[in-house]
């Protein structure tokens, strides 16, 4: 029994024996077979087990009956303020804006250039700086040119010194003026009528002083307003002729609802004299009003009441009307004037006009005798302006310029005696695009209807200004102007006119022709830095050699430049 137990266990042991041997020679067959395609690394990594050092180890439990708090001492401030139940919204208070750093003003410059034609350009302005009290300063300019004719030059030089304070209750300014200039009569005429090979020399000298005070602007609508200002002069010629002139205005106004009760004077007195003139021309002028401003409305009703007194003497008294009507606020308004006046002559006056003045000029004053302006004004949105008028007058006594019979190169002052007629249209426009572009325009339409000349010699019908200017960027721009005057005409003697001349002769007198002109100039400037910039500048260039007095050509095509510094 024993060994049938022994058999049995022994063949089981074997067999599983080779069961297990075959289970692993199969298992070593695949692995082959796999080992030839795959390759494959297995790592296998335990999982990390912290080890503490003995030191580390808490050997005690916490003490769970700690139960002790801490407390926080705390400091109050407590407001006693109402509540206001208010449900409406309460109104945002706009954060102030950082002021801006002011730029730094460069109130002083020089400009100096040089060009063709003999061109020489000198200035110079100084400022105080910026004060909003006091304001001073100085300005002094040179400039002269030369043509291709026989004493054809010019140089005008000029220096002025002025002041303003502006004070509480009053603002107080004044101003000392000089100038200069000096010229030749080279006129000439193409055709050889007459010769002239040596022109002689003239020169004016011209000193101003000027003072003023004036009320301050208050918001009292009832105070009273007042300005007061003086001003005088001393001119003369190279040769005999001598001028003075003081002249004193006197401004009040008061306030009273919405009427305004006024009254402006003015004292003009002047003498002039040459070898065979001295005349005292004094004139009194006395213009009480009453102005009405309310709801777009102004009228200046009132009059002007004219005293003549010295060599003539005379009392006239004229309408002084003026009316404003506001259709579209800013943008249409109506205007209207009539009035009457007398206009005081002066040698200063005529020879600013004309410079080419013989001497012994006779001194009359000129009648305004009534005059009526109506036009509108206006503007057409941001940086458009315009205005245009009609105006009528009637002047007594209009001064003209003759040549002289004896000295052609040289111009007499006439009167055409009686009431010349003026009909005249005017017309302006503004636009300014942007800050770059700026573009301006004037014209003047007149048409003269002389009492007893056949015409008004040297009066052009027809006038027109245009002036450009373009900013390509802040260091480029340019600048264009143009002027233009239609034809006029002028009066040569074939005889010796009378003398003293009142009416004309048709039998010793003819008419010429003087043709018309355009001037076109362009300019730039260039700024180079902060504080120095170049410009360049050139004038007729068409070359247009027609002047405005007959015998007296325009210097032609020229042009200069320069540079400008500012401190």
């Amino acid at each position: 029994m024993n060994i049938k137990k022994i058999l049995y266990t022994t063949a089981l042991f074997v067999s599983a024996g080779t069961l297990s041997v075959q289970a692993q020679d199969k298992k070593a067959t695949e692995k082959t077979t796999e080992d030839k395609t795959i390759a494959e690394e297995i790592e296998v990594v335990r999982p990390y087990k912290p080890v503490l050092a003995e030191a580390v180890k808490l050997r005690r439990s916490p003490d769970l009956n700690d139960v002790q708090t801490y407390k926080a001492r705390f400091n109050y401030g407590l407001t006693n303020r109402r509540l206001e139940l208010n449900s409406d919204i309460n109104k945002l208070q706009a954060q102030q804006v950082a002021q801006e750093r002011p730029d730094t003003l460069l109130n002083n410059f020089l400009k100096g250039g040089l060009g063709t034609s003999a061109t020489t350009l000198a200035e110079a302005y100084i400022n105080i700086g910026r004060d909003e009290g006091l304001q001073a300063g100085g300005f002094f300019r040179h400039f002269g040119q030369e043509g291709k004719l026989n004493g054809q030059k010019f140089n005008q030089q000029q220096l002025s010194v002025f002041g303003k304070s502006i004070m509480d209750e009053f603002t107080l300014s004044g101003r000392i003026n000089y100038q200069r200039n000096g010229l030749y009569f080279y006129g000439q005429d193409p055709n050889g009528s007459f010769i002239n090979e040596n022109p002689e020399k003239q020169a004016f000298n011209f000193i101003e002083a000027e003072g003023e005070i004036a009320s301050s602007y208050t918001p009292d609508e009832a105070a009273l307003s007042y300005a007061a200002k003086i001003n005088g002069y001393v001119w003369s010629d190279r040769f005999n002729a001598k001028e003075n002139s003081v002249v004193l205005n006197g401004y009040l106004n008061k306030r009273i609802s919405s009427f305004n009760l006024g009254l402006a004077s003015s004292l003009e007195m002047g003498n002039t004299k040459d070898l065979n003139v001295n005349v005292n021309n004094h004139l009194l002028k006395v213009n009480p009003y009453i102005r009405l401003q309310t709801n777009g409305i102004k009228i200046n009703a009132g009059i002007n009441l004219v005293q003549e007194f010295g060599s003539f003497s005379e009392l006239r008294i004229f309408p002084a009307v003026t009316a404003d009507l506001t259709l579209i606020p800013e943008y249409l308004q109506l205007f209207g004037e009539l009035k009457g006046d007398v206009n005081r002559n002066s040698l200063k006056q005529l020879t600013d006009d004309n410079p080419f003045l013989m001497n012994n000029i006779e001194i009359q004053n000129t009648v305004e005798k009534i005059s009526f302006t109506g036009g509108i004004k206006g503007t057409g949105g941001p940086g458009f302006g315009y205005q245009a008028k009609i105006y009528h007058k009637e002047l007594e006594q209009l001064p003209l310029f003759v040549n002289d019979f004896n000295n052609p190169s040289q111009f007499d002052v006439i009167y055409d005696f009686g009431t010349t007629k003026l009909l005249g249209i005017e017309g302006e426009i503004s636009v300014q695009i942007s800050n770059a572009l700026k573009w301006t325009g004037r014209m003047n339409l007149e048409n003269y209807k002389p009492a007893s000349e056949r015409e008004s010699w040297f009066k052009p019908q027809l006038r027109l200004n245009s002036n450009l200017l373009y900013h390509v960027n802040d260091k480029l721009s340019f600048n264009a102007a143009v002027v233009l005057q239609d034809d006029t005409k002028a009066k040569l003697y074939t005889a010796q006119p009378a003398s003293p001349y009142i009416l004309p002769n048709p039998d010793t007198e003819t008419v010429v022709n003087v043709k018309g002109f355009v001037d076109f100039g362009l300019g730039a400037d260039y700024k180079i830095n902060k504080k120095f910039s170049a410009f360049v500048k050139a004038n007729n260039i068409l070359n247009n050699q027609n002047g405005r007095f007959l015998y007296y050509q325009a210097i032609g095509f020229n042009a200069f430049g320069g540079l400008t510094y500012s401190f």
